[in-house]
């Protein structure tokens, strides 16, 4: 199963497995990861599963769609690495990802 590793703004780190198919933030969730509250459940309607990919994942997760992206326009703090946690979905060329929470999700 690929690992992620969920970062707060304070720099802990939490490496949990995920399983093929689940989404990131679905993963957080079922870990009790801090920071990723998911208010809307994962249906790309509010932005507070928002994380920053490690730029060395970012080829690999790909850009956000337009919806993932008008959300991202209501998020703070996004930066060119944000994505929405709901909607990179985990695979095993992803062991290893690596996500950051911003500070405003603390």
């Amino acid at each position: 199963m690929p690992k992620i590793t969920y970062v707060d703004s304070s720099g802990t780190e939490r490496t949990v497995e995920g399983k093929n198919g689940m989404t990131v933030m679905e993963t957080a969730i079922k870990h009790n990861v801090p920071g990723i509250d998911a208010d809307c459940g994962g249906a790309c309607a509010c932005a507070t599963c928002h994380v920053y990919v490690d730029p060395a994942f970012s080829d690999k997760v790909g850009k956000p769609s337009a919806m993932e992206q008008s959300m991202l326009d209501f998020a703070e703090n996004v930066k060119e690495t944000s994505r929405l946690s709901c909607q990179i979905k985990i695979r095993e060329d992803l062991d290893g990802l690596k996500v950051t929470t911003p500070e405003s999700q603390h």
